[in-house]
């Protein structure tokens, strides 16, 4: 092997460190392990330095020594919706900041490959784990259960749930949207949901409708409720499955906006005028939704702010031994261009 080739070995010490900014070795332990409970300026100061000499840590050294390998695994359904990118991205910038690790794995909706991943993350010695919705396999509570791994959920809510969760109310959002369109006097409506089976929020969005279309008085009809999976060609073939039936809805309330917007672009393929002969409702706020045409009347979900609220939750919990208590976040109705009263 020649010189050019042959592998550097940093010599780069703590007390390297701490000789060039001018501090104590505990001061830079502090700030490499908890920047929070050091001043901004010698934060600053000393990350500084620990960038310009290119000090790299040791991960095992610091597992052995806290007993912690500062890393936390997210385990999430699918990298195609920009919901769940949103959450992760608040949840990664707020780890960052205490110097935790993100691992991230994808299910692809698949409760046992959920539990897999679930395996492997523990294996790896995480300290935390960041899970999707409220519905997952009993060998994964198992596995959480045995492991005492810090864990919190986001997206989903259930009061009695032993798991602790940082999210919202799925029913009682999909309950706004079926009281914004019996305010404009639909009395027919279908649906077209996520797959219900090992989703508990697809399954209170629809179960949300359905106790809302009752409590109005209103007729529920199996026959334009149809569960897709998330994609506009599948949110298409929905669409197009509910107008087959003999009952003929004035609105369609979608699961999410993937499916509404699949059904939007079914809708104006066939002629059918959006707002105008059908109303058509998403759920998420993804971006996009505020700039097609017509403009979709969605729910619009806390999504950034579930995951800075469980990655504090998390690192309070790791360093202060604080027990994460579940919060119920808000969501809102935003009226646009998709709905409108009933045809006459």
């Amino acid at each position: 092997m020649d010189e050019e080739t042959k592998p550097v070995e940093s010599t780069i010490t703590i007390e390297d460190i701490a000789e060039a900014a001018d501090v104590t070795k505990a001061t830079v332990s502090r700030t490499l392990n908890h920047p929070g409970i050091v001043r901004k300026e010698t934060r600053e100061k000393i990350l500084k330095v620990v960038h310009e000499l290119g000090y790299i840590r040791s991960g095992a050294a610091r597992a052995l020594a806290s007993k912690q390998t500062y890393t936390v695994g997210a385990i999430i359904p699918t990298m195609n919706n920009a919901i769940f990118a949103a959450s992760i991205a608040g949840f990664e910038r707020e780890l960052s900041k205490a110097n935790y690790t993100l691992l991230i794995t994808v299910t692809n909706y698949d409760r046992e490959q959920e539990t897999i991943q679930l395996h492997n993350l523990l294996e790896r010695g995480v300290d935390a784990v960041l899970l999707i919705g409220m519905d997952h396999a009993k060998r994964s509570y198992a596995l959480l259960e045995k492991s005492k791994c810090c864990v919190v959920s986001i997206f989903g809510s259930r009061r009695s749930h032993k798991m602790p969760s940082i999210g919202f109310d799925n029913k009682m959002a999909s309950e706004v949207i079926v009281n914004h369109l019996t305010a404009y006097g639909h009395e027919c409506i279908g649906m077209i949901a996520g797959i219900t089976k090992g989703n508990d929020r697809a399954r209170d969005r629809k179960n949300g409708v359905i106790k809302a279309l009752q409590k109005h008085g209103l007729e529920y009809h199996p026959s334009i409720f149809v569960e897709s999976r998330y994609s506009h060609p599948h949110g298409r073939e929905a669409f197009k499955c509910i107008l087959s039936q003999t009952v003929k809805p004035t609105a369609i309330i979608c699961g999410n906006d993937v499916l509404a917007m699949g059904a939007l672009f079914e809708a104006q393929s066939q002629g059918i005028l959006v707002p105008d002969q059908l109303s058509i409702t998403g759920f998420d706020n993804l971006p996009i939704t505020e700039h097609i045409r017509p403009a979709l009347t969605t729910i619009d979900v806390p999504s950034e702010q579930m995951g800075i609220q469980a990655a504090r939750a998390i690192i309070e919990n790791l360093e202060s031994g604080k027990k994460i208590i579940s919060r119920l976040l808000e969501t809102r109705l935003l009226i646009r261009e998709t709905t409108a009263p009933r045809p006459t």
